[in-house]
């Protein structure tokens, strides 16, 4: 019996760290499409340095995030018959993740990523494999954590919709990220069976099919798709949860030095707020846990590094800021 069950892609990244000597060129505004990074092409430009993250992926994060805060986790995952697959049952298996439902698929390869890293931000080239994804047997986990399963999975979904609707004593927390953005409300039986829904701001216009709404109006049209709580993350304004009564406004933890490197961050406050409530903690505890680990994942290179366990969260906590509060109003 597993108490956190994340299920998803995982892929192997190689950070490429690049500084002013490659002459890049960052123009736009964060978070929109002109935000934008350019090089010279056609020439040979130095780079700072390489670091490869093997395991990585919003489960497998979130898989790392709930050992790490004590809980019996595990992961369900498909990877290529390959080296590198090798290298990532290894990965897990360190970290404390048996690995029993990570699966190597004969023919294919193992999920890897190139990523171009500048100054405090980074472009991520990703090619995803087209595992054929089954659900195995994994008994009745307290909580499950969908995020990412890949492209091409679309009877893996229906078969997954099925078994958490007949298994209504699971809690079921949804983090879509890549094609399942996309799909929106065709996923709605995810989003009516969800006890917890993670998106940021822009994937909730994406699912939403709007360009521009106002916080409040995202949170409430997200709810109306289902989930028992909507959690809307927005950058360095925080997180904003809402469960249908009351709106929870998170700030985010005072970073203790510039910001390294933001891979994961997200993943470490979605995965982190369930852990926590999976532990017993209430909702305001929770959101609070989850920004004290983002914080901690972009001093660090790459998503788990970073990964806080409970005594260190806590003595974060205990020694917070007053700014650092979760700002509770009614709808």
């Amino acid at each position: 019996m597993y108490d956190f069950i994340a299920i998803g892609d995982t892929a192997t990244d190689i950070f490429i760290r690049l500084g002013d000597d490659s002459r890049a060129l960052v123009t736009g505004t964060p978070g929109t499409p002109e935000y934008r990074i350019s090089l010279p092409f056609a020439e040979k430009l130095p780079y700072e340095d390489a670091t490869v993250c093997a395991g990585v992926g919003n489960a497998p994060n979130a898989a790392i995030a709930a050992v790490l805060l004590g809980l019996r986790s595990n992961l369900v995952a498909h990877i290529g018959d390959d080296q590198l697959g090798q290298e990532t049952i290894e990965f897990f298996k360190k970290n404390g993740i048996d690995s029993s439902f990570v699966v190597p698929e004969p023919g294919k390869k193992t999920n890897y990523s190139y990523i171009l890293w500048y100054k405090q931000d980074r472009t991520i080239f990703r090619k995803h494999e087209d595992f054929s994804y089954s659900l195995p047997n994994i008994g009745t986990p307290g909580w499950i954590y969908l995020s990412a399963v890949g492209s091409g999975v679309g009877q893996f979904y229906e078969e997954f919709a099925d078994f958490i609707e007949e298994n209504l004593k699971i809690k079921f927390a949804f983090q879509p990220a890549g094609d399942e953005v996309g799909l929106g409300t065709k996923l709605l039986r995810y989003y009516k069976r969800a006890d917890i829904f993670f998106c940021n701001v822009e994937e909730a216009g994406v699912i939403l099919g709007v360009e521009t709404l106002g916080i409040q109006e995202l949170l409430k049209r997200t709810k109306d798709l289902g989930p028992k709580i909507v959690v809307v993350t927005d950058g360095p304004r925080g997180a904003y949860a809402y469960d249908g009564e009351k709106i929870y406004h998170q700030l985010p933890y005072p970073d203790p030095k510039p910001p390294l490197e933001r891979t994961g961050a997200g993943d470490a406050f979605s995965s982190t707020t369930v852990v926590a409530l999976a532990l017993g903690l209430d909702l305001p505890t929770a959101l609070k846990w989850g920004a004290i680990n983002a914080m901690s994942v972009v001093q660090h290179i790459g998503a788990q590094k970073g990964l806080l366990n409970r005594e260190k969260i806590e003595e974060y906590l205990k020694n917070a800021p007053s700014e650092f509060q979760t700002k509770i109003t009614k709808a």
